[in-house]
Order: C-alpha cells, then structure tokens, then sequence
C-alpha cells in the first residue's frame, strides 16, 4: 500500500537540508569577518611597534646600517636611485652607525639608476671615510647590481650567490611576418628618417643596427670602467669572458676577483663592523600602505582557505 505521507517527509527533508547548507554558508562569512578583524588588529599593533623600535634603536646605540637593494633597479621601483640614495645618506649621516650594509638581491636594471647608486656611494665613502660600506649578496647580484656593489669596500657573498653578468643589453622583437600573414598595414608617420628606430613592425634597418650597437658598446665600457675604478686590482681582469655578461657562484667570484669573501649580512654586521645590532634604513612605504598591502594579502589568504580548500567546506 502506497505511503500517502512519503511526500510530506521529502519536503521535510529538503527544507532541512536547506536550512542546514544556509548555516553553514553564514558560519563560514562569520569566520572570514573574524578573521579580518583579527587581521587589522595585528597588523595595525605589528606597524606601529616596528617603527617605534627601529627609530629608539637608531638613536641611543651604537649600531650597524642595512640598506635592502632588492629586485629590479629602475625609476619606478623600490630598487630606485632615489629610494636607495636617500636611505645611504640617512645611514652615513647617522654618527651612530659604524658601518653600512648594503644588502643586495638584484637581476640589474638600468643602466642610469645604477650609475646614480654607484656615483653617490663613492662620494659618501670620501665624505664619510671614518664609516665604511659593505655590499653583501644574497641570491643573485647581477649587471645593474654588480655596478652598484663595485662601489663598495668590500663585497660578500653565499658560496651559492650568483655575480657578475658585466654587459649591456637591450630587447627588441619583430613582427613583420606576422603583420604580412594578417593582412595588417602599417601606417607609421615620421618626420626624420630614424624616428621609428627598431621599430617592431618593420624590417630590420642595418644602419640604425649599428648605431645602436655602437651606443650599447658605450654604455658597456661605462660598465667596465666603474668596476675597474670600484675594485681596483683586487678584479683578475685576466680572467676570460669577465666583461662579456657570464656570471659565476660566489665561490667562483671570489677566485677572480669580483667579491671579496663569502659571509652574510649578519656575519659582517658582527665580525667585520663590531656592531651586531643591526637597523634597516631602507625606505619603507608609508603606513597605510603597507597595512592596505598587508591587509589585502590576508583577505586573499581566507578567501582561498574558505573556498578553494575543500577540506575546510
């Protein structure tokens, strides 16, 4: 006999069911909004207790100077002649630091922003010969980065570390075949034979090839010139392919010429200066940024854990 109840029980059951999927949808929200809070709290209490220690600290003690050169070196990057200039100075000019780390974990960048870097860390060095300046290599210290740290007293690095790449390059593609294939004209107006100067969508001038080319080769010995000038004749200019862009461990650099020892940042600070406490000058973005940057990477976090992770559903 048919059971006349039967649906009376699934409408029961999927009610609750319902009900049970909307807690559990409203449990989670509660969770990511505690989280976020908790969040805010910290890292607003993080923020303001990191710039009061470092300021009490740079003022009271006897201390060794660290400056983060990281990533790539141009105008619109931390890795900036600006920002790196500004925190040099800042440490030179503090009678509290007796000496000055320059920290770097660079691939290169350009070429002028380097120069800039190199330039002011030798006139610090002469205005300021009593206080001396280091360059340690963490992972890589690369062409741009090299420049900079030939500036330097001395230079260190991790037997891993990557130097050198003493060279000068500039990056361009072609799509003149591609155009062709598509159907695409190109319709460029100039006034001045060179003004579209490797310009992608046409074929390669030679002329303006050489040109270039010879404009790199300027800037090339600009690059060998500093170092030479910064290392003196600690650098094994016998050494083949030196100058040419190829890079070697820090082991390997340290047999020709291009660092001096292999030690960290700490090591040097402790051994080398005589100042194990160490203050980071590196310019730092203002407060709200960095909490905003802060804050945005932990929403990302819980939203991933909450939703991604199916453990946690």
């Amino acid at each position: 006999m048919p059971d006349n109840h039967s649906w009376e029980r699934e409408v029961v059951t999927q009610l609750a069911e319902a009900s049970l999927k909307e807690q559990r949808r409203s449990r989670r929200w509660g969770i990511i909004f505690k989280l976020l809070t908790f969040a805010y709290i910290g890292v607003v209490i993080f923020m303001l207790s990191e710039a009061g220690s470092l300021a009490t600290v740079s003022v009271k003690e006897k201390h060794t100077a660290l400056v983060e050169l990281t990533g790539v070196i141009a105008d619109t990057e931390r890795a900036s002649a600006d920002n790196i200039v500004t925190a040099l100075r800042d440490a030179f000019e503090n009678k509290n630091a007796a000496g000055v780390i320059l920290r770097i974990n660079s691939p290169g960048g350009s070429p002028v922003q380097s120069g800039y870097i190199y330039d002011e860390i030798r006139r610090l060095r002469d205005e300021h010969p009593d206080t001396p300046l280091y360059a340690v290599i963490t992972d890589i210290c690369a062409s741009g980065g090299y420049y900079i740290a030939s500036a330097a007293d001395k230079i260190y690095a991790d037997k891993a570390s990557i130097v050198g790449s003493i060279g000068v390059r500039m990056d361009n593609f072609g799509f003149v075949d591609a155009i062709e294939k598509l159907g695409i004209e190109r319709r460029t107006l100039t006034s001045g034979e060179n003004k579209a100067l490797l310009d992608p969508f046409l074929p390669v001038n030679e002329k303006a090839k050489e040109h270039m080319q010879v404009m790199l080769g300027e800037i090339h010995k600009q690059f060998i010139t500093s170092v030479k000038e910064g290392r003196g004749d600690r650098l094994d200019t016998n050494v083949e392919g030196l100058f040419s862009g190829l890079i070697w461990t820090g082991e390997a650099a340290v047999k020709n010429g291009l660092i001096d020892e292999l030690a960290s940042a700490s090591h040097v600070a402790r051994e080398v200066i005589g100042e194990e406490t160490i203050v980071d000058y590196t310019l730092q973005d203002d407060i709200l940024q960095r909490f905003t940057d802060r804050l945005g990477s932990t929403v990302a976090q819980v939203i991933s854990a909450q939703f991604l992770n199916p453990g946690l559903k």
